[in-house]
């Protein structure tokens, strides 16, 4: 076992023992290898939208959350175990994608009602539109509205920073007055609220 190796064990070690900065270490040492995993397995389409480190760091929130479950004793077992985490959140992540863009979340969160002379997005494959598909687009833009306008306004606010100015987490944070960490969970949650208000998937 190479000194790394040890190093990350004893960590763990600690980690049971209720070291948060022991499982923060042991975490950091597997940044890299996720960064690279996220990279690999995340479409191109999605990358500019979500980013690899926030998936990692994603990864890294629920990691904590659920410790006690990781059964693990070395740096090898760690990183299969986040590995697996990880994969998780990069599917769940391309689903929300597919889903909001549909309603055109994903280009746009806006929090008024739309204006007509609203900036376009990208457009999707087909070059028009029939007149029943623009009135289920708009049907479906306005359900977005009225579930937005239920939100909380931490919710509205943390999903205008992730989506409409494609901010990181740890701008989040700085705009919320919180870590990094906490604004992830925020955004989570205001997630899972969207997708219940709104009647989509989780």
């Amino acid at each position: 076992m190479g000194v790394q190796d040890e190093s990350v064990a004893r960590a763990l070690e600690d980690a049971r023992g209720g070291s948060r900065e022991a499982l923060g270490y042991a975490l950091e040492g597997c940044r890299g290898y996720l960064l690279q995993i996220a990279w690999e397995e995340l479409d191109p389409a999605l990358r500019a939208k979500g980013g690899a480190s926030d998936l990692v760091q994603e990864t890294f929130l629920k990691a904590q959350r659920h410790f006690a479950q990781f059964q693990g004793q070395s740096e090898a077992e760690l990183k299969a175990w986040l590995r697996q985490t990880l994969l998780h959140n990069v599917a769940d992540f391309s689903r929300l994608y597919q889903q909001t863009d549909k309603r055109r979340v994903s280009r746009e969160v806006p929090l008024a009602p739309p204006e007509p002379s609203g900036t376009p997005g990208p457009e999707p494959a087909a070059p028009t539109l029939t007149p029943s598909g623009e009135a289920i687009q708009r049907e479906q833009a306005q359900g977005i509205q009225q579930a937005l306008g239920r939100l909380p306004e931490e919710y509205r606010r943390v999903l205008q920073y992730r989506y409409q100015e494609q901010r990181s987490f740890e701008e989040i944070g700085q705009l919320l007055d919180l870590m990094p960490n906490a604004a992830g969970k925020l955004w989570l949650r205001a997630v899972k609220r969207l997708q219940q208000e709104s009647g989509a998937s989780p």
